[in-house]
């Protein structure tokens, strides 16, 4: 399962670096027309730090694969997607309703971290 994570971090960061540099430059006029510039940012800082999460995972999942380690992987992808995801739509669409999304991005994140931190301590052993 290392290979597959290794990939989701790669393509996540990449994903968010790209984001934040259009944001910033492609963007910032609807950003700020929008008043979204602060969310946005949150999205990418978001993104960015759970895409180093992911490698993290992946390289740990290379020592001792274990299903917490798939899990938490599983759970950044999903909180990536969820919650940066409908930040970004929020930002740039100014829909409202992807305000209601987000909580459930941050939950799947915490699952995520949650499921690490279950990872470090079964392996203590």
């Amino acid at each position: 399962m290392t290979q597959p994570i290794l990939l989701a971090a790669a393509l996540a960061g990449f994903s968010g670096v790209g984001l934040g540099a259009i944001g910033a430059h492609a963007f910032a006029a609807l950003l700020a027309h929008n008043n979204r510039t602060d969310t946005y940012q949150t999205a990418v800082l978001y993104h960015i730090v759970h895409a180093a999460a992911l490698l993290a995972v992946a390289v740990l999942s290379r020592q001792t694969p274990s299903a917490s380690l798939n899990m938490a992987a599983s759970a950044f992808v999903m909180g990536i997607v969820l919650f940066s995801g409908s930040l970004y739509v929020l930002a740039l669409g100014n829909v409202r309703m992807m305000g209601a999304v987000a909580p459930l991005g941050g939950i799947a994140l915490l699952v995520g971290w949650a499921a690490l931190g279950y990872s470090a301590l079964a392996s203590s052993g």
